[in-house]
């Protein structure tokens, strides 16, 4: 056999791998002319998104304006009493959601989920994953609708902030637990071995040894979902938020009123210089989530910079 009858032989058989090599590397560059596409139109919509709102609201943008209360009169609006009742509120659902929300987590992944564990355990366990997986896809105005029929008018807690934190609570609370049951499935199962090992027991290695090894990710997932409390409007609507309080909450009773909520009350006015001022809110928020988020990273680069392993 000569060598061009060589060459054209294997020429022939590595055809069909060259033209599959061919058709992969045209699709490769088609998805990544598609994803850069489509990351493209974000970014565009979104910095036209902020370009109208700086220029419509960056003027109001002021000190009198964060430090004054609401006003029938535009140019008199203020922003510190939906600022000061925002913080509250997220706040105050923060304190309830977190440590119920991790609580259920440790339980469901080291102690329900044990195979070792009762019949009616693991049977508990597989109801509570199922009804954490349909809370968190329920809309936000049916928590709101069942924080006004349970805390405002069951428990007689009346359109006060606490019901409007516990109404929140319930709504993030799933996701809490989702995102503190991944952070504490991220963490090494060897840690934990190692613990037994040295004869801790099981509540030892999992509050000494795992827990602050997924601390990291649990406070990133919590923040991150307190940040979608933060922009939330529906519930508080529904719980009895105010459009105008002439007067900074004291107390986890007293009556309160939320960003969103005086926002899109200002938005649904006539006037000009309403519209400015809801552009000038949502600047307010946007900056109050940013600060949230980069909080969240923060913490877990912190973290897990701690935990390595």
């Amino acid at each position: 056999m000569n060598t061009t009858r060589v060459a054209r032989r294997v020429r022939y058989s590595s055809a069909p791998g060259a033209a599959r090599r061919r058709r992969r590397r045209w699709l490769d560059a088609a998805a990544h002319a598609l994803f850069l596409l489509a990351a493209a139109a974000a970014a565009a919509v979104l910095a036209l998104l902020l370009r109208d709102l700086l220029q419509t609201g960056l003027p109001r943008l002021s000190w009198a304006f964060l430090s004054s209360y609401g006003s029938r009169f535009a140019d008199r609006a203020g922003i510190l009493a939906p600022l000061v009742g925002s913080v509250y509120v997220v706040l105050l659902a923060a304190a309830f959601a977190l440590p119920v929300g991790v609580a259920t987590a440790i339980f469901l992944e080291f102690y329900a989920g044990d195979p070792a564990s009762p019949t009616w355990l693991r049977q508990l366990n597989r109801i509570l994953q199922l009804s954490i997986a349909n809370l968190a896809g329920v809309p936000s105005i049916v928590y709101g609708l069942f924080g006004l029929a349970f805390f405002v008018r069951g428990l007689a807690l009346g359109r006060s902030v606490l019901a409007a934190a516990l109404t929140l609570a319930l709504l993030v609370l799933p996701v809490v637990i989702v995102s503190a049951r991944e952070a504490l499935r991220a963490v090494p199962p060897s840690l934990a071995h190692a613990a037994y090992a040295l004869g801790a027991s099981r509540g030892q290695a999992v509050f000494t040894v795992v827990l602050p090894a997924a601390l990291g990710g649990i406070m990133t997932g919590s923040i991150l979902s307190l940040s979608r409390a933060l922009g939330e409007s529906a519930p508080l609507i529904a719980v009895g938020a105010w459009v105008y309080v002439a007067r900074l909450p004291v107390s986890p009773l007293d009556s309160f009123t939320v960003l969103p909520v005086q926002i899109y009350h200002w938005a649904s006015m006539p006037q000009r210089a309403f519209q400015e001022a809801a552009a000038a809110g949502i600047l307010v928020l946007l900056l109050v989530l940013l600060g949230m988020n980069g909080a969240a990273i923060w913490l877990r680069n912190k973290f897990q910079r701690k935990a390595e392993w």
